[in-house]
């Protein structure tokens, strides 16, 4: 920064000072296609585009899209609505040859800063706490033009306009640095990802006659399901000290805590059960794709009525290898429950006569043993590369807020 700005004014101008805004109009996600004029609905900003775009994912037909408003090469579109305030205000730079037509809660800026340098200044924190106070809250968020006209952004070099684009351009150069530091990881992960699959189906399948298979109900001392003390009465759940674990938790793969607890009391006065730690749960029913989920829990817990608990002698079969098979059954269990209907659900009898390959204890031990050191690299959020992605995204963050937070003159009030 030293050497950027040796000699340098730093000048902090408004947006709608220096560029102005289209708003774009109007299309459904019935309207998308697969082929046809190049278009962006404000619903993909949040899951699909970053910092820079050439191209598309979505197209509308020509005859709509001439009806519509489009960002041109170089404008920065910017999603003004959303179910969450922190990502309104959020841009992309659209780097395409060809104009994109863009939804009506986006708006393309138009402005002659670098593209880019924009649009990694639009996901600062500096920019966020500006048009914050500008969102109009509701089930829908959002802000309008003249609330994201009224941020302003720091133009080093301003009154030469040459030398500032290129000040401009070696900022974005260090910040691409980065992102692209965390997308080799990403694309690591991918693959990572894809090898533990591979690797994990071939574990766990064996050849006709090589193992015994039984059901989870000749394997396990205990299968029961659990229950919820009512949330009406106060004394179930006020001060308490035993983990209670609804069906959604089961999304955590490996139970270490619990999001509730539940009193002694509660216990006593509801079908919920002990559950041993080295356990297995699945969920019997769920929202969305929650049920034939699986855990394991590393803890003493209770459960709640949608979930059933498969408790083990390790002496007989090790839980973490049940864990690793049931993983991989997922679509299986979805389609037995309840004739395999959007609605259904799975139940105690399902899950005790569900088969199992059983082999030795020794072989169980070696499966687990290479899955979770696979498991570990690729999923946890502690260790492996999710880890390190997270660590390089923090750092990334880092970088960009301090490479934008040049000296600001007094008279400008943020």
């Amino acid at each position: 920064m030293e050497k950027l700005l040796d000699g340098i004014d730093v000048e902090w101008k408004s947006l709608g000072e220096i560029g102005d805004f289209v708003r774009g109009k109007r299309f459904v996600k019935t309207d998308m296609i697969s082929e046809g004029k190049p278009c962006i609905h404000y619903g993909e900003m949040y899951t699909h585009y970053g910092i820079w775009a050439n191209e598309t994912k979505s197209f509308v037909d020509e005859e709509l899209a001439s009806k519509l408003r489009v960002a041109s090469h170089g404008d920065i579109i910017i999603v003004a609505a959303g179910e969450t305030v922190e990502d309104i205000g959020n841009g992309t730079a659209w780097l395409g040859k060809n104009d994109v037509v863009i939804h009506d809660a986006c708006f393309a800026y138009k402005s002659k800063l670098d593209p880019k340098y924009v649009s990694y200044y639009l996901r600062t924190s500096h920019f966020k706490e500006q048009i914050k106070k500008n969102i109009s809250s509701g089930k829908i968020s959002a802000i309008n033009a003249n609330g994201l006209s009224k941020a302003i952004i720091p133009i080093p070099c301003s009154e030469n306009p040459e030398k500032s684009l290129k000040i401009q351009t070696k900022i974005v150069r260090i910040l691409d640095a980065f992102t692209e530091l965390t997308t080799e990881l990403t694309t690591e992960l991918t693959a990572r990802k894809k090898q533990y699959n591979y690797y994990r189906d071939q574990l766990l399948s064996f050849k006709e006659g090589e193992v015994e298979w039984k059901t989870l109900g000749e394997v396990t001392e205990k299968i029961y399901s659990g229950g919820t003390p009512k949330t009406s009465i106060s004394e179930y759940w006020d001060n308490g000290t035993i983990p209670w674990m609804s069906s959604g938790e089961v999304n955590l793969e490996t139970i270490y805590k619990t999001e509730k607890y539940i009193s002694e009391s509660g216990l006593k006065n509801s079908s919920a059960k002990f559950v041993p730690k080295n356990s297995i749960v699945i969920a019997l029913a769920g929202q969305g794709k929650t049920r034939g989920k699986v855990a394991r829990t590393r803890i003493n817990l209770t459960t709640n009525q949608s979930l059933a608990s498969l408790i083990f002698d390790d002496k007989i079969i090790n839980p973490d290898y049940v864990y690793h098979f049931l993983r991989t059954q997922y679509e299986n269990l979805r389609q037995i429950s309840s004739g395999g209907g959007t609605r259904g659900g799975l139940n105690l009898s399902m899950i005790s006569s569900y088969k199992l390959p059983v082999p030795s204890l020794e072989k169980q031990l070696h499966i687990v043993s290479i899955l979770d050191k696979f498991d570990a690299l690729t999923n946890s959020i502690s260790d492996g590369l999710p880890h390190e992605i997270k660590l390089r995204q923090k750092q990334y963050e880092y970088y960009r807020d301090l490479l934008f937070s040049f000296p600001m003159q007094e008279q400008v009030v943020p």
